[in-house]
């Protein structure tokens, strides 16, 4: 696709293996995949099998989740973001201009949703929400790493960088996007999330943050709000998913399955090298 279309926007959209009882090899091939994408996409969009997996389980209350289940939480939340929507300039959320917003550095190309409420249709008729409680959940959820607002940890604060304790670091941004969807989302205050203290120095205040409303309700919510980030948050997953390749790379391990169909040592080393790199950008950011 890049070759055929060398002047579009690229974006991908992947699926973090779950962490244990998949495949054997499930991290060599995530390794392989994600640092090729990462040299040819735009952004990225990564989802987690067992964050949605919990929210197919704790949220939504399926007993017997299928593959199924799952595709629908992340239709669900791709259609957040991506359906028609309109941000304070009178601009379209429109892929080009979203990728423009969030990936200000091609170094830094990994995407996250995180999206609020997430209800069972039958525990829908009894709940209430109101934007101020879904904006302050959906700010915790960021600044705490939570892949949903139940369990989400209230003790993360956000502090000035001079200030800053390892033992409680908050998620720092680079960019994020809100999408408000629903009744009186045109009057709701979103001036928690443009907080300088949220993102990079190096990112300018005013490109750091976008919103983008319509009134119009989303699925079968009143009120529903969605939140597009390239933050830290991957960080972990994926420093994970790589030591737990190397670990079996270091002992060649399955290593003959590759080699006969074309791939070589030196390709899962590159492979091992980009994603390296890419967390140590997040990382130091």
């Amino acid at each position: 696709l890049r070759q055929e279309y060398p002047h579009s926007f690229l974006l991908n959209q992947i699926v973090w293996p779950y962490g244990t009882g998949e495949v054997i090899v499930q991290n060599y091939n995530a390794v392989l995949t994600l640092s090729h994408l990462y040299q040819s996409a735009d952004a990225v969009i990564i989802f987690e099998n067992d964050n949605l997996h919990k929210i197919c389980s704790q949220l939504l209350s399926i007993k017997n989740i299928s593959f199924q289940d799952i595709n629908k939480v992340i239709s669900q939340e791709l259609a957040s973001v991506l359906q028609p929507a309109v941000s304070t300039e009178g601009r379209c959320n429109l892929p080009g201009e979203l990728l423009e917003r969030l990936v200000p550095d091609p170094q830094y190309k990994l995407l996250g949703v995180r999206t609020i409420p997430h209800t069972s249709e039958r525990a829908l008729a009894f709940s209430s929400f109101t934007w101020a409680g879904l904006l302050k959940h959906l700010r915790q959820m960021l600044i705490a790493n939570a892949g949903m607002e139940e369990g989400v940890d209230w003790q993360v604060r956000v502090q000035s960088r001079d200030h800053r304790l390892s033992s409680a670091d908050f998620t720092s941004s680079l960019a994020n996007v809100l999408f408000l969807r629903g009744k009186q989302c045109e009057t709701m205050d979103v001036t928690p999330f443009s907080d300088p203290r949220l993102y990079c120095s190096w990112v300018p205040q005013n490109a750091a943050f976008s919103v983008f409303r319509n009134q119009r309700p989303f699925h079968h919510y009143e009120k529903y709000a969605s939140l597009l980030s390239n933050s830290q948050s991957p960080v972990g997953p994926l420093g994970c998913l790589v030591g737990k390749a190397w670990n079996m790379f270091a002992s060649r391990a399955y290593i003959h399955q590759y080699l006969k169909y074309g791939i070589t040592e030196e390709d899962f080393l590159d492979s091992f090298a980009t994603l390296e790199q890419v967390i140590n950008n997040y990382s130091n950011m």
